[in-house]
């Protein structure tokens, strides 16, 4: 397709055009189609999800990785760990303007056919202790009435 003057000049004044860029925001800078694992600020924050990014890591030996330059440099540092040790390229991405839950991407620079269950953290579901039930102070202080 040949480019006109026109296209020249909208390029000039508001760059490139980009494919998806609202899905490059929330994917720290690329798209959903090439993402291979996840995960949000708060697991990288909490140090979560460390053996499965490895697992993914020796799975997919040229993948990549993308840190959310939000979040401090710091909480990365067990995932830096492990990219060093499996010669795994990893980049922060600085996007001030863009708002996105995640905190570090695994990514390939092409398409792979993964589902969104195979790429967010699969927690192991928390047991909850059962709860006691609440007695009123006024039974505290007179006694039950069973």
């Amino acid at each position: 397709m040949k480019k006109d003057v026109d296209d020249y000049l909208q390029e000039g004044i508001y760059g490139a055009k980009e494919i998806n860029p609202s899905e490059r925001k929330i994917f720290l800078g690329t798209i959903r189609e090439r993402v291979v694992f996840v995960l949000t600020k708060g697991e990288v924050m909490k140090a979560k999800g460390i053996n499965e990014l490895e697992e993914k890591m020796i799975e997919n030996p040229e993948a990549r990785i993308l840190l959310n330059g939000n979040i401090t440099f710091r909480f990365f540092k067990p995932y830096r760990q492990i990219a060093s040790k499996h010669n795994t390229l990893y980049t922060t991405v600085n996007n001030r303007d863009a708002k996105s839950d995640y905190g570090l991407v695994l990514t390939f620079d092409h398409a792979v056919d993964y589902s969104d269950e195979d790429i967010v953290l699969q927690e192991t579901p928390v047991v909850e202790a059962p709860k006691k039930e609440k007695t009123s102070f006024w039974s505290k202080l007179f006694g039950s009435n069973d």
